[in-house]
């Protein structure tokens, strides 16, 4: 392997349970799972009002306050600071309660894709 160079791939900056806030669109909510990339099908991707980098993580978060799950680029998103329980029909599927902090992720595999 003389000569090749070996690239590292991005850790991911969230994880399932974590609280985010989207960037653009400002809605808060939870990551219940996560791509190393993104894997949505590329008419998905087009249609999207934009397209972020497909080569970072990737996260399917429940929307607070509605029953909409979104997957959203890493670069879309930050830590939600609010620190407060969210609203949604899938979170007692998904997670044990609120600890304060973040959701604990149960064992129920993501159905997402």
């Amino acid at each position: 392997m003389v000569g090749m160079i070996r690239i590292a791939a991005k850790q991911p900056q969230f994880q399932a349970g974590q609280l985010v806030r989207h960037r653009r669109y400002g809605y808060r909510g939870v990551v219940v799972a996560l791509d190393v990339r993104c894997r949505a099908d590329e008419a998905w991707y087009r249609q999207n009002r934009t397209q972020p980098d497909r080569n970072q993580p990737w996260y399917h978060v429940l929307v607070d306050g509605t029953s909409q799950v979104t997957y959203a680029a890493e670069s879309s998103l930050k830590a939600d600071e609010e620190k407060a329980e969210m609203s949604h029909p899938l979170l007692d599927v998904y997670f044990e309660p609120f600890d304060g902090n973040r959701y604990v992720r149960n064992e129920k595999p993501w159905s997402g894709w």
